[in-house]
């Protein structure tokens, strides 16, 4: 045979083969498909949680769905009950006098030798604040004008900027200050 008909016979019997076969490969992904949905375990509820609860990428967004919903039961149930508990009422921070409003700063700082808070409302000069049962949770109360004041406790000479109890905190040269809004809507002063 020579090789110009070897080619020729190659090139035939590959077209052959090649349009032979086409049927099958059109319509495959429609096939597989269909298949593959006949196969599919029916799932009992106990299998769902079961797929909800597992680590897979699927269930993190159903995850993340019942943590939220379960958050939102507990802040509707934390609201609820706020109005109704009587150790919850009111601000225990923040309370109104004659004379204006009564701020209570208190930290926790057991073992300290001294605690000052700073401000704002003192010219950053430190106001000392007692712990006269030795408990370690100092405190001062202070009377303010309504206004917002930034301020910061200085423990044994250490600053200590991020009082668990400020509305929130701001950054300034480097350092974490507190911010308490005082007798502004929503604090209840």
């Amino acid at each position: 045979m020579r090789e110009d008909n070897l080619e020729e016979t190659i090139k035939n019997v590959l077209q052959r083969e090649v349009s032979d076969e086409v049927f099958h490969i059109e319509g495959l992904e429609g096939r597989i498909v269909t298949e593959l949905a006949g196969q599919l375990p029916k799932s009992s509820p106990l299998e769902a949680l079961k797929r909800l609860l597992a680590p897979t990428r699927g269930a993190r967004l159903g995850q993340l769905a019942v943590i939220g919903a379960t958050a939102a039961v507990f802040l509707v149930l934390g609201v609820f009950l706020a109005g109704r508990l009587p150790f919850l009422e009111g601000n225990p921070r923040v309370t109104v006098t004659p004379s204006g409003n009564e701020v209570l700063f208190i930290m926790p700082a057991i073992g300290a030798q001294s605690v000052t808070v700073v401000g704002s409302f003192n010219a950053w000069e430190a106001t000392p604040l007692s712990d006269e049962n030795g408990d370690g949770i100092w405190t001062k109360s202070i009377s303010l004008p309504p206004g917002r004041y930034e301020y910061a406790f200085v423990i044994d000479g250490r600053w200590w900027g991020q009082d668990p109890l400020a509305d929130e905190y701001v950054r300034s040269f480097g350092a974490y200050n507190s911010v308490r809004y005082v007798g502004l809507a929503g604090d209840g002063a």
